[in-house]
């Protein structure tokens, strides 16, 4: 018999950021990048796993019905004074459960390590702003910091679509309104819920997701019609977050998008998390602030990931971020090692790492 309130305890007293229940194995904890099995726990058995489904689903007929006709469900659980986002799939036709533990408060916006220039242009009035990374890399935390911020200081009109909601807001200087997103919840589709937000006179728009070109279509009409439109979108860097808005197009309608792309993007964040030496996690930023260089580039035939990058490098001083200065004053720093830096760039970028380390040892002289 599996005792999840036990597992869960567990995974709270040891800051555990998700807990992986697989069968054939005990428990899993992810703390700070590293997954430990909880020792105390028995091998989990195909009964277990059919006993921890019963524990989420707790007869919701719904939520039953869209795990069995699609073989997924992605649901959000409340335990204690914490927020689960459960997700439950199949392997060798045996459910499987991975869970994000999200506390109910937000850490300090400054402890974050975002950078300044994103809380200046989240000021904007209209436009799209992207927030990017690969899984766990903290885009969530990131982009509820920014509501938060404006919540605190803005009298806005703020929409989260979500898919579970995870943290709760309440409304401060602005108002908030969280939906979320799927079969039986508040809106059954991202698209559908940004359309719908043209008829809720909201300022600011924020998408959990964007993952097809109809989520992309809705946030661009948005942004095009007078509104500020926060997204994430599961790319590692920049460069690539252009090329994959693009490509949501068939090279028909590639001309015309990039137009509109060009015209109402205005900032990308993409960010990765590394196990600093302290044992904590870093924030490593990459930052593009769309000017009249990168909207040309935008706008050109082929879009080039290098001249994407060089543009980046070159606008330091209009609040762009590279990864490689990221990299380079986080070692320079201390908080990372080189061999860290040079794991997250091409072999082909290191000498440029090593210069950049360079310089900016001997302005810290």
């Amino acid at each position: 018999m599996v005792h999840m309130n036990k597992i869960l305890d567990e995974a709270i007293k040891k800051g555990a950021s998700d807990v992986h229940l697989i069968c054939g194995l005990k428990p899993m904890l992810r703390i700070l990048r590293e997954l430990v099995e909880i020792e105390s726990e028995d091998v989990l058995a195909e009964d277990d796993m059919t006993e921890i489904y019963d524990y989420f689903i707790r007869g919701n007929i719904d939520k039953d019905k869209i795990f069995n006709e699609t073989r997924k469900l992605d649901m959000s659980y409340e335990y204690e004074d914490i927020r689960l986002r459960v997700n439950i799939s199949l392997s060798n036709d045996i459910p499987l459960f991975t869970l994000r533990l999200i506390r109910g408060e937000l850490p300090p916006y400054e402890s974050l390590g975002i950078p300044e220039i994103v809380r200046t242009i989240i000021n904007q009035p209209q436009g799209l702003i992207l927030v990017t990374g690969k899984t766990n890399s903290g885009k969530t935390t990131t982009l509820n910091a920014l509501i938060n911020e404006i919540n605190e200081t803005k009298n806005k009109k703020i929409l989260t679509l979500e898919n579970p909601v995870e943290y709760r807001h309440t409304s401060k200087k602005s108002v908030i309104v969280q939906k979320e997103i799927g079969i039986g919840n508040d809106s059954l589709t991202f698209s559908d819920g940004v359309k719908n937000s043209l008829r809720e006179d909201c300022d600011i728009v924020v998408i959990g997701e964007i993952r097809d070109r109809e989520t992309m279509d809705a946030a661009i009409e948005t942004a095009e019609s007078g509104h500020l439109v926060i997204g994430t979108l599961h790319t590692k860097s920049c460069a690539e977050t252009l090329d994959r808005m693009i490509n949501f197009y068939d090279i028909r309608d590639q001309a015309s998008i990039k137009y509109l792309i060009a015209s109402l993007l205005k900032l990308v964040l993409s960010q990765r998390l590394l196990k600093a030496l302290d044992g904590k996690l870093a924030l490593v930023p990459e930052v593009m602030v769309v000017d009249n260089i990168v909207a040309g580039l935008i706008r050109k035939e082929k879009l080039g990931v290098s001249e994407v990058e060089d543009a980046i490098q070159s606008g330091l001083d209009k609040g762009n971020i590279s990864l490689i200065n990221s990299l380079a004053k986080l070692f320079v720093e201390d908080r990372i090692s080189l061999e860290q830096a040079k794991s997250q760039i091409e072999e082909k970028n290191i000498e440029i790492l090593n210069r950049t380390i360079m310089q900016m040892k001997i302005k810290k002289q």
